[in-house]
């Protein structure tokens, strides 16, 4: 089943009542006779949602709802004052095997990690290459060439090569873009969307058992989410074609307009491509996790990942 995304932009009480997801809202109250303002209230059962985003610092959330939330595999994700992600809450545990499945993760090889990073840098450069041609008809022999020179581990550092010729070639010339977190728009878009993404990934992550900050390339001892910066890399292209479609619409993207983030929001329910059939981002990453376990596991040798078509 698909997992709904909840984005609350409005100050709100949420908290949960029959396994419901309860949402009131401020001025209702205050305006409306306690009769009006149940009508105008929602309700959601939380069984069906993924992923929620608090943007506006007035929202009150019951320690029931956060529970609930929690132990529904739900990502709760909290904005800052500049409306960009800041924060992502994720349950602890979410699986009835994590205690072997994490004996599986800790315990696999160098050799391993290393053969599954190399698997995923060539997925990622793949996807890259397929935006490119299919949506801008760029010229991508080189990248296909390169996909085949990565070796174990990307000791030679393709990746880095292939992010260099993908960003000159992805936006219009006169943007001038150059990739860079604090840089100039559409960075803005881009850190926005990858937030979203991390969030998705890391929700699969824990629900397929794994340990979010053993990462099998990434080692930063202060990330926490080492394994989902991982292996988001090769889903971050369907991020950057929304972003794209929002550039060459003409619209404003100077900041990050309702209008932008309803587009940015609808990632969890697009359609890609995995193992020959269409489905929903949300279902691939589970589907790429569980695969990733597998391959812990020594019950697989290859991630299952995306490849981006039209």
């Amino acid at each position: 089943m698909i997992k709904k995304t909840l984005y609350f932009e409005n100050p709100a009480y949420i908290s949960t009542k029959y396994n419901q997801l309860v949402v009131k809202y401020p001025e209702v109250e205050k305006n409306f006779q306690n009769e009006l303002s149940e009508r105008f209230s929602n309700s959601i059962p939380i069984e069906d949602i993924g992923t929620v985003i608090f943007d506006n610092q007035q929202i009150t959330i019951t320690q029931g709802a956060l529970v609930a939330l929690s132990e529904n595999n739900c990502a709760v994700i909290t904005c800052g004052s500049n409306r960009m992600p800041s924060g992502l809450l994720l349950p602890i545990s979410n699986n009835t095997l994590q205690g072997e499945r994490y004996r599986h993760q800790i315990n696999s090889s160098l050799p391993l990690k290393k053969n599954l990073w190399q698997q995923t840098v060539q997925s990622k450069i793949q996807n890259q290459a397929l935006l490119l041609k299919t949506k801008l008809d760029v010229e991508t022999l080189n990248m296909f060439k390169w996909i085949k020179d990565v070796k174990s581990g990307d000791a030679s550092n393709i990746e880095a090569r292939a992010a260099v010729y993908y960003w000159s070639n992805l936006f219009p010339e006169e943007i001038s873009f150059f990739r860079d977190r604090n840089g100039l728009p559409p960075n803005n878009l881009l850190n926005y969307g990858y937030s979203i993404l991390r969030s998705i990934i890391a929700r699969s992550l824990i629900g397929s058992g794994l340990l979010l900050s053993l990462g099998i390339h990434h080692k930063n001892r202060y990330n926490a989410f080492a394994l989902a910066d991982d292996i988001m890399e090769p889903y971050r292209p369907f991020v950057d074609d929304i972003v794209l479609d929002i550039v060459l619409s003409g619209c404003d993207y100077s900041e990050i307009s309702k209008e932008i983030k309803i587009k940015l929001l609808s990632l969890p329910t697009i359609d890609v491509e995995i193992n020959s059939f269409k489905r929903p981002l949300s279902i691939a990453t589970s589907i790429t996790t569980s695969s990733l376990y597998k391959c812990f596991a020594k019950e697989a040798s290859k991630i299952e990942y995306p490849v981006f078509s039209l």
